[in-house]
């Protein structure tokens, strides 16, 4: 399955430290501003990336990330567009891991099978889709599997013992823990009770654990990087983009917002 993610994490585990998982919503404001902000994510200190393919339903999603796929829509975002700005990032990344986070309904659109093939041709290392219950992935695992792209699932705290093993089968990757209840970027962070549904987790994978939902300054960062192994930072960096007044504004706005994430997550286990 994906080599850059799982080089990535074999890395950041060889350098005793969690990841900065930063996500960023395709062709958010526009095309251009929104490659801007790609290309800078690893020089600012991401980790891995996860790109946002704009829908226009999310109904998992808070109001910042809303607001930012139906930006990106209005502009002339689409699937096919979200993998074009991929194969343009690989031009000059070829090793940071991206996956593609959202729903099931464009990429049904677009083709599962031709979605695969040219996600896979694009560059893209696993796939997060919120609303596709384990149940029913066989149709778009058949697809993913021999092209090498991860499927990461999402476990939540309402995720028992008796459920998880279904959760996790077929993953590959990391297992993404959403550490609330709700919809992304409504909540803060209870730092113990990550550390406890962390250390529940590895009990039933070896997978890397990645934490989400609710991380919105370096101490947050910080402080699940000493438990996980990696931290998700979303609503925070695309609020930046909601707030800026130009295009020079969201990219400045994202990248510092990154860099003082990186920091307090490269920092988390020294203290």
């Amino acid at each position: 399955m994906s080599t850059r993610i799982n080089k990535r994490f074999a890395d950041l585990k060889g350098e005793n430290r969690a990841g900065l998982v930063t996500f960023v919503m395709a062709g958010d404001p526009d095309h251009d501003t929104a490659m801007r902000i790609l290309n800078g994510l690893p020089g600012a200190g991401a980790d891995l990336i996860e790109l946002g393919m704009p829908f226009t339903d999310p109904m998992a999603d808070g109001p910042a990330i809303q607001v930012a796929g139906l930006r990106a829509l209005e502009n002339g975002a689409s699937l096919r567009k979200t993998l074009e700005m991929v194969r343009e990032f690989r031009k000059s990344d070829p090793d940071t891991p991206i996956i593609l986070m959202g729903y099931y309904n464009p990429v049904f659109i677009y083709g599962v099978e031709q979605f695969s093939l040219d996600a896979r041709e694009a560059g893209v290392d696993g796939l997060i889709i919120v609303d596709i219950p384990p149940e029913e992935a066989d149709e778009l695992t058949e697809h993913t599997v021999p092209n090498d792209i991860s499927l990461i699932r999402l476990a939540t705290p309402t995720t028992d013992d008796k459920r998880l093993p279904t959760v996790l089968d077929g993953v590959s990757g990391f297992v993404y823990y959403v550490s609330f209840t709700g919809i992304t970027g409504a909540a803060s962070l209870d730092t113990e009770a990550v550390a406890n549904a962390v250390a529940r987790l590895k009990r039933h994978t070896g997978l890397p654990i990645a934490v989400g939902f609710g991380i919105k300054t370096p101490d947050q960062a910080a402080a699940v990087a000493r438990c996980a192994d990696a931290a998700v930072v979303g609503s925070a960096l695309v609020q930046k983009v909601t707030d800026a007044e130009t295009a020079d504004q969201a990219v400045d706005g994202v990248l510092d917002l990154v860099k003082q994430l990186a920091d307090g997550v490269r920092n988390a286990r020294a203290k």
